[in-house]
């Protein structure tokens, strides 16, 4: 038998949000495998918080610039020691240089610059991560960073015409995307970026939340809860939030793409938290409940 470590129990805790007995016991009935625990946690309900998985006590702000008349842009975190420094000015300046920087040189040395932050700021700073994307055919890029600068995210959005990137209500659908996953959080685009190994995993779980009901009704039952997890994974799935969610996302765009007479797509989006491990839009949903 594998030898539960209390730090062990303590990254399992903090992955899932369960209690400290419930970690135990889920890592000896796993024999020490901290993602069979994970697994075990959610089957019992025990898992409340699995979307912290990879979530760091870290303070700072997320950036952002959009350059090349909306045909390129770059997100990025920048973390600092307290909350104090991450509203001071001088530091926000410096996140938003960076931010053009990488703009403009995919592959700029920032250290230089980092150290010279440090040096006036007197808190340790660290790039934390960042994201590039520039538009590949007809499209547009846009950010949104939300109040704070906690949470800022990155998107492209595909047209089949150029001339319906430069339409306001092409505009305005992309501004209105970037909204979505900032209030969303979804993992991926669409249903069709998640794995077989993902859907398997949400319907062995699903089946074993139900398996006291009657066998004619947990296949049903399965499917729903794994129609909920689309919605809350899937970018495209979700109800549209400036519509009460009385559409859906994908309702939404294909309704301005009839009104422009094009085809538009979203083709992938990146979602910044400060604190948490780079999330991109093909990340896994495993731990989306």
């Amino acid at each position: 038998m594998a030898e539960i470590t209390a730090a062990t129990v303590a990254k399992l805790r903090e992955k899932t949000g369960a209690g400290m007995m419930d970690c135990k016991k889920a890592l000896v009935e796993s024999n020490g495998d901290l993602e069979a625990a994970l697994t075990i946690l959610r089957k019992k309900g025990a898992a409340t918080a699995a979307h912290k998985a990879a979530r760091e006590a870290k303070e700072g702000v997320i950036a952002q610039h959009i350059a090349a008349g909306g045909r390129l842009g770059v997100l990025v975190e920048v973390n600092c020691e307290t909350d104090f420094v991450a509203r001071n000015e001088m530091f926000r300046a410096f996140c938003d240089d960076i931010a053009k920087k990488l703009a403009a040189d995919a592959n700029a040395d920032l250290e230089a610059d980092r150290t010279a932050a440090v040096g006036k700021i007197r808190e340790n700073i660290k790039i934390a991560r960042h994201a590039r994307m520039e538009v590949a055919g007809h499209g547009l890029v846009a950010g949104y960073i939300h109040t704070g600068a906690k949470v800022g995210v990155l998107v492209e959005v595909g047209a089949g015409k150029e001339s319906t990137t430069a339409n306001d209500e092409f505009k305005q659908l992309v501004r209105d995307i970037t909204l979505q996953i900032a209030a969303g959080h979804p993992q991926v685009v669409s249903r069709e970026q998640i794995t077989a190994e993902v859907i398997t995993k949400e319907k062995e779980i699903a089946a074993d939340q139900v398996k006291n009901k009657p066998p004619q009704a947990i296949a049903k039952i399965v499917e729903g809860k794994l129609e909920k997890f689309y919605q809350t994974c899937c970018l495209v799935d979700q109800g549209f939030v400036k519509k009460n969610s009385e559409i859906s996302v994908k309702e939404h765009v294909a309704s301005v793409a009839k009104q422009l007479g094009d085809e538009i797509t979203i083709r992938r989006f990146v979602r910044f938290q400060v604190g948490e491990a780079a999330e991109i839009g093909r990340a896994s949903c495993r731990e989306r409940v």
